[in-house]
């Protein structure tokens, strides 16, 4: 009785933020969709935030994209040339390209966004080693010379995910990459529709009825993006309970991530279907603050690691085993690059390995600051468990708990920690941002350019560069292995296993493409 009063409570709540969205629920061609965080923030090169990257693919396009076989296929690009020494790439764009406010999309709008991605993005960074200029030629076509051949051209400028090359009008690309831009003007399948839209309950996304998809059909994030619906509405509903409640009694009709506990009682209804969108799956990763102590210092970051064990995060986290995967390879189990990493580090603790560590290194007590993120369920109970590791290795932990958006916007403070800053976090990444050591961006050690936590490592930048002009795949896979032997002898970063979760749709849902982005196109309902 108490279940049933209890999910009764949390319809009647679900409903209620339903009704302040509007009364667009009987409208068929309305979809409404509940994601796994709330979307403060709307510049999707400013952060990597996922939620972030999601409203980027409905409003903006892509030059490049990749199919479901992870294959970088062309989109807003028609067609494209490499010069015999590798050293000039010509790209023309496609006829029909318009922004939102009806002006034409030119080839010096593409060069401005790349330019601005360029100091953003970590595998883009890389990318602008290689280039020494972009010219456009006319109002369609552009050229990107390069100082030496590179190997990952496509694979850079068709990345999926964070930071996703997305182009943007001229005036916006120019906003300087460190502040957020406040245009909501793309060329993508949507339009963001700012009155309708309160941050904190909703956005809302209209069709874009004068974008024209390419001719192909879907495939992953490439191919034609044929919008059906009229309208997405984003309901902002942190409370999951509320979110499948919702969902079982139609009032939404799409979940981006189920928290695991809860799919059986999804299983059960046959209103609802679960959906495998992102086959792939995810990885779970520890991030520490190269900048300030004590994680300045490379022997308390091994300390840390040589008290992880993964097992005990998935089982925290996702529970069933059915969904996650023990793996010491950073680059994905599974995948071409992956290599176990040696002596159990991150299977099976060694904490008097730990301890004679934090000895050598003269750890003096001061607590840590752990950021907690509390509103992305994936990472809820992450944070405890690192403070219970830690605290086992002799580290003082001072565990900080805030929202997911709070967490993103700390994050990017280079202050020590008892002045505002941090010292470690939790976050998760697709695995197709995982595969290479290019396109993980927890690779890069380039100081101040690099991802949050700014690493400093000349050698692994040198190891990365071999990389990324490697075209033997052995040699990759070996360049991989050394890569990822560096890091964890300086120990960058943490990898903390491999997860999977479906999503879930009314059963009159059809058309999510199997991607590592869950995009709005193609879905229809019936």
């Amino acid at each position: 009785m108490k279940q049933v009063m209890r999910r009764t409570l949390a319809a009647m709540a679900a409903g209620a933020i339903l009704a302040a969205a509007g009364p667009a629920l009987a409208q068929g061609k309305v979809l409404r969709y509940v994601k796994n965080g709330n979307l403060t923030i709307l510049d999707p090169i400013w952060t990597t935030a996922y939620v972030t990257r999601d409203h980027g693919y409905m409003v903006y396009d892509t030059l490049f994209a990749m199919d479901e076989n992870n294959a970088v296929k062309p989109q807003m690009v028609d067609k494209y040339t490499v010069s015999a020494d590798k050293m000039l790439w010509t790209f023309t764009l496609r006829d029909g390209l318009a922004w939102h406010d009806g002006k034409p999309v030119t080839a010096e709008d593409c060069v401005a966004s790349l330019k601005r991605w360029g100091k953003r993005d970590t595998m883009a960074q890389k990318l602008m080693d290689f280039v020494k200029d972009f010219k456009a030629v006319d109002a369609k076509t552009f050229t990107m010379e390069l100082k030496e051949p590179y190997g990952l051209v496509l694979d850079s400028l068709g990345k999926p995910s964070s930071n996703v090359p997305f182009m943007m009008p001229k005036d916006v690309a120019e906003t300087d990459p460190f502040k957020q831009i406040s245009s909501r003007v793309g060329s993508g399948p949507f339009i963001y529709d700012d009155a309708a839209s309160k941050p904190g309950e909703r956005h809302v996304y209209v069709k874009n009825t004068k974008y024209k998809p390419r001719a192909e059909p879907p495939s992953g994030l490439a191919g034609g993006k044929v919008v059906k619906v009229d309208r997405v509405e984003v309901i902002e509903m942190p409370d999951t309970q509320q979110q499948v409640n919702a969902l079982i009694v139609g009032e939404i009709d799409m979940l981006e991530q189920i928290p695991h506990d809860l799919i059986p009682i999804l299983k059960k209804d046959k209103g609802v279907k679960l959906v495998d969108w992102n086959p792939l799956g995810h990885v779970f990763v520890i991030r520490f603050n190269h900048k300030v102590k004590p994680f300045d210092n490379a022997k308390i970051r091994q300390a840390a690691l040589y008290a992880m064990r993964q097992e005990d995060y998935l089982k925290a986290t996702i529970g069933d085993p059915a969904y996650y995967k023990v793996c010491s390879a950073s680059f994905i189990c599974g995948t071409p690059n992956a290599v176990d990493a040696p002596d159990g580090i991150l299977i099976k603790p060694n904490l008097e390995r730990a301890k004679a560590l934090l000895k050598e290194a003269g750890y003096d007590g001061t607590p840590i600051v752990l950021m907690q993120s509390t509103t992305l369920p994936a990472l809820t109970n992450m944070a405890p468990v690192t403070k219970a590791l830690l605290e086992q290795a002799g580290f003082k932990v001072d565990m900080q708990s805030m929202d997911w958006q709070t967490l993103v916007t700390r994050r990017t403070k280079k202050e020590p920690a008892d002045k505002g800053g941090w010292n470690v976090f939790h976050t998760y990444s697709v695995s197709a941002d995982a595969l290479n050591p290019i396109s993980n961006a927890y690779y890069a050690a380039n100081g101040d350019k690099a991802w949050f936590g700014w690493p400093d490592d000349p050698t692994m930048e040198k190891l990365r560069d071999q990389y990324a002009k490697e075209t033997d795949p052995g040699k990759a896979k070996a360049l991989a292995a050394a890569i990822q032997a560096r890091a964890l002898e300086t120990a960058q970063f943490g990898w903390l296993g491999q997860w999977y979760g479906p999503g879930a749709t009314r059963a009159d849902i059809s058309g999510w493409l199997k991607a590592p982005v869950p995009v709005m196109w193609n879905i229809e309902k019936k």
